[in-house]
């Protein structure tokens, strides 16, 4: 699994590229193009390559449908990498295909030869990873000088996520629906929205832009631990001084941003969560009238994770999910419903869409929290966890920029 998660964190990541047509290969219309971005286009035969390629590396959801996201991505992302006069020699594509194949143990050879076994060119996995490298690079001398960690940040970073933490943070939030067709849109708004540095600002701006429920308090939340928190987050916020806003968070179909209204150091330590348990039932309807009624129904009936199973009975398995995943596992929306909760509390904020297109409202039910052992953690370590979260942050909004400007068709 951890291989798996690897993989996939790097695919994710990786851009890229017209696979070269193997030899063999003839089919009706396979390299017709079905999506043009600006002057290159994406062919039928990169989509299925490439969806091939995430089902072998476990990526959750539509492997087509991510496909072709990440397809339109990569166009815009080598075409920049292009202007920018950034090209890899030939030493650093296969430095990338060695710490690609690293990552499970492997030669560059040998994750070839597993890839082709799954119906998955070696050229394409390739020229893949090629993208992918050159995407990491032209961030870096991009966005590099950018980026700069004191001591100061490295030291609050460190004592909110080795061993627990002292440290509690008074926050407020806008989380912004943002589907395909709306996300350009939803990110140039969520930029200007990280410059507000005064928390009337950002009340206001939550009471007109947010889709949480907190939209009516002005996106106030009440004091909690650091620790509580996505660990990817925490570090952004520990950055902030009172007032400021983080830069855009990427959440599962949204957009997040949080204001720090006041940090505080509580005087006694709450521990770091090695595995947090909950639960998901999810209820046809999306944000009806009707699911949002079933859902303050069903809020009355249960004390306990344990009691929906009782309410699942007879049910499509679908309906009822219970995991117990560590911190970093969890998806960034549902991890931060959780934050706000103790065990057996609620949250009816989420969404998801089903496999046929339709929408349920996510009943998520917090079981309970698994603390963790204390670990030391590296100074350097801790530095190189900023700085990466910091370039991300930079190449995200960098990408939705190069969205925004695009002509993309697709067919």
């Amino acid at each position: 699994m951890r291989y798996v998660q690897r993989l996939l964190t790097l695919a994710l990541l990786a851009v890229g590229a017209i696979a070269t047509n193997p030899v063999g290969v003839a089919a009706q219309g396979l390299f017709d193009p079905v999506i043009e971005v600006n002057d290159s286009v994406v062919t039928r035969y990169e989509i299925e390559q490439r969806a091939r390629l995430l089902g072998v590396l476990g990526a959750p959801g539509d492997s087509t449908e991510l496909a072709r996201k990440q397809l339109i991505e990569e166009r815009l992302k080598m075409a920049a990498a292009r202007d920018s006069g950034l090209e890899l020699t030939e030493q650093g594509i296969e430095a990338g295909l060695k710490e690609f194949a690293d990552r499970g143990d492997m030669t560059p050879d040998q994750f070839i030869a597993t890839m082709k076994r799954q119906g998955v060119a070696p050229e394409t996995v390739r020229d893949f990873v090629t993208a992918g490298v050159t995407w990491r690079e032209l961030v870096a001398a991009r966005f590099g000088p950018r980026v700069r960690i004191t001591e100061a940040d490295v030291d609050k970073a460190l004592s909110a996520v080795s061993g627990g933490s002292s440290v509690r943070v008074l926050l407020s939030e806008i989380i912004m629906a943002a589907p395909p067709a709306q996300a350009a849109e939803v990110q140039a708004r969520a930029r200007q929205l990280s410059q507000i540095t005064g928390t009337q600002a950002f009340s206001e701006a939550a009471r007109k832009y947010s889709a949480a429920a907190t939209r009516d308090n002005g996106g106030r939340l009440d004091w909690m631990p650091i620790t509580k928190l996505p660990a990817a987050l925490r570090p952004m916020i520990l950055s902030l001084a009172p007032g400021q806003v983080t830069d855009p968070v990427p959440l599962d179909g949204a957009v997040a941003l949080f204001q720090l209204r006041d940090i505080q150091e509580a005087g006694v330590k709450t521990p770091d969560y090695a595995a947090i348990d909950y639960a998901t039932y999810l209820i046809p309807g999306g944000r009806t009238e009707a699911a949002l009624s079933t859902a303050s129904n069903l809020r009355a009936r249960v004390d306990t994770c344990d009691d929906l199973y009782g309410v699942a009975k007879g049910q499509p398995e679908t309906r009822l999910t219970r995991h117990a995943r560590p911190p970093g596992d969890i998806p960034n929306d549902i991890a931060l419903e959780l934050a706000k909760l103790d065990s057996g509390e609620i949250s009816t904020n989420l969404t998801r869409t089903a496999d046929d297109g339709s929408q349920a409202l996510v009943f998520l039910m917090l079981c309970g929290r698994t603390p963790a052992a204390q670990e030391d953690a590296s100074r350097e370590d801790i530095k190189a966890q900023l700085r990466r979260q910091r370039l991300e942050s930079f190449a995200d909004s960098y990408l939705e920029q190069l969205r925004a400007d695009a002509r993309i068709i697709e067919k």
